[in-house]
This record gives C-alpha cells, sequence and structure tokens, in this order.
C-alpha cells in the first residue's frame, strides 16, 4: 500500500469463459498439462474502511464511500506472442464494497508461464458491465461522464471534515505486471498442470493523495487538498484544485515532484496523474503504467 510506481513510462510522454458467468475471452486449446488463471479485484482496508490518521503524514483521516473503476483487455501472453487469453468485455467495480471480486476466469491454458500480463483501467462503455458490488446508477455516471476512476468520500482532522467527488478520465494500461509468487518475484502468471493461479489485480487508493508522482518516498498528504475549498463550502471540487498552483504550495508541505512529466502544474492535474499509480498486481507488485 505504501509503494509508488517508479516506471518512467508512468507519466504520461508519459503504463475461454468466464467461471462467474459474465464475461467471455480467448483461451488456449484444452490439452493435456492445462490450468486455469483466475483474475480478481481488491480495494484494500484503505479504501474498504479508511487510511487512519497515523497513515497520512499531515494526521487527517481520509474516508471513501464510492471508489469506481472501469477494468478492460486482461491478458495474459508469452513473450512476443499473440495473447493466450485476453477479456473481450468490461467491467465496473466499486472498490469501497468489501472483498476480493471476480473479474475473469481463463480455462484450459497449456501448462507454462505467461510472463507478459497486462490490464487497462479507462472509460467505460455501454457495453460494460457493473460486477459485484457495482450498480446500475454506477454506470450510468462513468458512461455519461466518460471516467475511468471516480472517488468520493471525505477528509478530517480534528472536528473539521470535508468531502470531495473527483471524476476522471485517464486511460491506462498497466503492462508486463509482475509480483510475487510465495515471496519469489515472478512475471506475469504460471500456469501449472490441473492448477489454479489466482492473480489480483490490487488497487491502492492511497496513492490519490500520495505527494510525489514517481519518488519511493511519496507520502500520503491531505492539507493542501483540505485548504483548497477556496468557497469554504465544505467541498473540495476539481475546479478548486486547479486553482492551486504547485510552485504556490509552501516548503516543507509536500514534494509535489512530477519527474519528467511536463504540464502538470496544478493539484487537479498532479491528482489525475495519480490515478494512473493505483493499479498494483498481487499487491504490491507493478506494471509499466502508460497512457492509452
Amino acid at each position: 500500500m505504501k509503494k509508488v510506481f517508479t516506471a518512467a513510462a508512468l507519466i504520461f510522454a508519459v503504463a475461454c469463459s468466464d467461471s462467474n458467468g459474465g464475461s467471455s475471452g480467448t483461451s488456449g486449446t484444452p490439452a493435456d498439462g492445462a490450468g486455469t488463471v483466475a483474475f480478481t479485484v481488491y480495494g484494500e482496508d484503505y479504501i474498504e474502511k479508511e487510511i487512519p490518521a497515523e497513515d497520512v503524514e499531515d494526521g487527517y483521516t481520509i474516508k471513501f464511500t464510492r471508489f469506481l473503476i472501469a477494468v478492460h483487455e486482461v491478458s495474459v501472453a508469452e513473450e512476443g506472442r499473440e495473447p493466450a487469453a485476453k477479456m473481450s468485455e468490461s467491467k465496473i467495480f466499486d472498490m469501497h464494497k468489501p472483498g476480493d471480486r471476480p473479474v475473469i476466469t481463463f480455462k484450459d491454458l497449456p501448462g507454462k508461464p505467461y510472463t507478459h500480463v497486462s490490464f487497462r483501467i479507462g472509460p467505460p462503455t455501454a457495453a460494460s458491465v457493473p460486477s459485484e458490488g457495482a450498480t446500475e446508477a454506477d454506470k450510468a455516471l462513468m458512461t455519461a461522464e466518460g471516467f475511468s476512476v471516480y472517488a468520493e468520500g471525505t477528509v478530517s482532522k480534528d472536528a473539521a471534515t470535508k468531502s470531495f467527488k473527483w471524476g476522471f478520465k485517464t486511460n491506462t494500461l498497466y503492462d508486463r505486471c509482475e509480483g510475487e509468487i510465495a515471496g519469489k518475484k515472478t512475471e506475469g502468471v504460471v500456469v501449472t498442470n490441473g492448477g489454479t493461479d489466482t492473480v489480483q489485480i490490487t488497487i491502492h487508493g492511497d496513492h490519490l493523495f500520495y505527494d510525489d508522482l514517481q519518488s519511493p518516498d511519496a507520502k500520503v498528504r491531505v492539507g493542501n487538498v483540505f485548504a483548497a475549498d477556496a468557497n469554504g463550502d465544505g467541498e473540495i471540487t476539481l475546479d478548486e484544485l486547479a486553482a492551486v498552483k504547485l510552485t504556490a504550495i509552501p516548503t516543507g508541505q509536500g514534494t509535489y515532484g512530477t519527474g519528467s512529466a511536463a504540464g502538470i502544474n496544478d493539484l487537479r492535474a498532479f491528482h489525475e496523474a495519480l490515478t494512473r499509480t493505483i493499479g498494483h498486481f498481487r499487491g504490491e507488485g507493478e506494471c509499466f503504467a502508460s497512457a492509452k
């Protein structure tokens, strides 16, 4: 939960059948030595419950009440080859709802390593399916506005609380994912004879409040967001974030480093760029993230 993507591709120059009765995909021909890959998605306690004050650099508590994403094109392939399996539908999830949710299951894949795994978080289409925990109203919001990520909730400290409702239209490919299997860093997935490799796409909600786009020392920080409520109505809007220039943030209140990214000059653009860092693989594992 505390790692940040460091791949240069992060910045935008900067990134079969379904056992759950919904998504379809393509897969390899069933054969001796075949197995299964099952993808799930999970938002961790930080999204499901809260980001407690002790985990936030300036002592605020962050609580999400809704955290919608649209997942597309989950894919597994051998290096240099076309995908052996690829999800043909897209699904909308509310990561605030508890539990690890199924995304897609690919069956009867020939047993071998598939080192090239990718998925995309991007705006949904009219054909996108609200998955377990999401509603038709969630789909209507995401499709009407073209949001790939939508987060709402509150930030609070002492007796003061403010709300936010932020929708972002970023389209991000998470490519060449790797994570740990039994303590060993592993590229992609491993299919074994008769076995199932269960792979979690992990969504890191704390990244939406990081104070640096690339540094491994980025901190979760809220104070500058909280102070952006210029009209004092208790809601922090994206327009209010856009009015806060990064160069105006006082020394000691976060680095707000943008690395090699161009055109990120205010808090709105900064937090929009942070949406490209929320997707992880098998918990703390990482992918190369790039704009699509």
